[in-house]
């Protein structure tokens, strides 16, 4: 399989290929994961019942999804990466400034990746914790640098085998039918609005979070694919996958408290005399996701520098340094952190809400209403085009959207004054609407007078 030779650029039609059925592989399979299963574990965890815990995940992961698939349909329409497209709202030097935060958001998901299955590689490979997350490391930097159609490939694998493995270790442990299984109950505190947001928030987050990347994962397929078959494609592979694993997350964490703890190992020591493929299955549905975050951090990370270059095209020499630097520190992140990293992980799933439902908001509000997805690639990569260097009236509304979330905004080391008062977490809701308003009232505006001034 050759190295993928497109980068940030557009993909030409005579390069276009696959089907829409790509898109439920890919997004199904990113979910089949113990990350993904963690985070179903923290609302039990904070005490949560588990009735109520499922609820939340339920409606958080159908939020997150219906905004992360709309922006599926801008991959094959346009061609180019997700955050190419930001450069349209913000300008082609603007774009940096959303692009600094999806960056940030994709390390520390990386850093998670190799925190929560070191445990998992130390049960398979007599190494040190550092070894395991080092090692997990530049195995996603060598699959993430061959790109676009192995990241699919392995999708679809992962679908099948991942799925099998997940729905069987749900059935023994529903069941009662699980060897050694050492049923654990974990603390309930039955419903607690502060804590049913909070758990709302971090599935929301979890699939809200994929939304910058989305794209980059359907850009090669024909632009006449159906917007909603792309949609529903995205949408379904996304909201079962991440829905199904976070509720068998939260199940456990109810009952299995101590499989819970340690997913990987606890999971396949179901499974007897096969645990040792099991948790290289684990392994493998881990580095899925990893591999995703790279490839997309990089497509970042390159969107930055090519802006202030003006130039459309990554070598694959600097291709290798980004994705390099990437993982580096994502790694140091995950060697820092690994002793408390539960004590970061819910706080850094909110915070990714904060600063990227604002930028989502934004994108969908422009795509779908402002420019009704009409642009011009080529003057996403002219600092001199028609979307300019910065677009200053975006990126106010942009900080301003995350300064009117700070007060509804509820963490371990702050709470805003409306989140005490109704103690709860509801900042997406106006990270949400607001952006989106003020940009459909704005924009169109702006646009207006650079028409009449450039006629002038």
């Amino acid at each position: 399989m050759e190295i993928e030779k497109h980068s940030i650029g557009f993909v030409p039609l005579a390069e276009r290929y696959g089907n829409e059925r790509r898109l439920f592989t890919i997004w199904f399979s990113i979910n089949l994961s113990i990350v993904c299963l963690t985070v179903g574990t923290l609302g039990i965890l904070a005490g949560l019942d588990l009735a109520w815990t499922v609820l939340a995940l339920v409606i958080g992961n159908a939020i997150g999804t219906v905004f992360m698939a709309a922006h599926s349909a801008q991959g094959p329409h346009l061609g180019i990466p997700q955050m190419i497209q930001s450069r349209a709202q913000f300008g082609v030097l603007g774009a940096a400034i959303p692009l600094l935060a999806v960056i940030v958001t994709y390390t520390l998901y990386m850093s998670a990746d190799e925190v929560v299955v070191k445990a998992t590689i130390q049960s398979l490979i007599p190494v040190s914790a550092n070894t395991a997350m080092i090692g997990f490391g530049i195995a996603t930097l060598i699959v993430a640098f061959v790109g676009y159609e192995l990241i699919h490939r392995i999708g679809v694998y992962l679908t099948v085998l991942s799925g099998l493995l997940f729905f069987t270790t749900a059935a023994l442990l529903i069941s009662g039918a699980a060897p050694h299984a050492d049923p654990v109950q974990a603390v309930d505190h039955g419903f607690v609005l502060a804590t049913f947001m909070a758990t709302l928030t971090q599935a929301t987050a979890w699939s809200l979070t994929f939304g910058p990347y989305v794209a980059d994962y359907s850009r090669y397929l024909r632009p006449d694919i159906s917007t909603a078959r792309t949609f529903w494609y995205t949408a379904m592979g996304n909201f079962l996958g991440a829905t199904l694993i976070m509720c068998l997350g939260a199940y456990m964490a109810a009952h299995y408290a101590r499989i819970a703890a340690d997913p990987g190992v606890g999971i396949a020591g179901l499974f007897g005399r096969a645990n040792y493929a099991v948790k290289a299955l684990i392994v493998f549905g881990v580095f899925q996701a990893g591999v995703m975050n790279l490839y997309s951090a990089y497509m970042s990370v390159s969107t930055v520098f090519t802006g202030f270059r003006n130039r459309g095209h990554v070598s694959k020499p600097m291709k290798f340094l980004v994705m390099s630097a990437v993982i580096f520190f994502a790694t140091a992140i995950a060697i820092l952190t690994q002793h408390d990293f539960h004590h970061y992980f819910g706080d850094m799933l909110d915070i990714m809400v904060y600063v990227l439902v604002p930028w989502s908001a934004i994108n969908l509000a422009d795509y779908y209403f402002v420019r009704s997805a009409s642009y011009s690639v080529k003057d996403m990569f002219d600092l001199n085009g028609l979307y300019g260097r910065f677009n200053w009236s975006t990126i106010a509304i942009y900080f301003l959207a995350i300064v009117i979330q700070a007060p509804f905004a509820r963490l371990s080391f702050y709470t805003g004054v409306i989140a005490q008062e109704i103690g709860a977490d509801t900042a997406w809701i106006p990270g949400l609407i607001v952006p989106a308003i003020l940009y459909c009232i704005i924009e169109p505006r702006r646009m207006a007078r650079a028409r009449e001034e450039s006629v002038a």
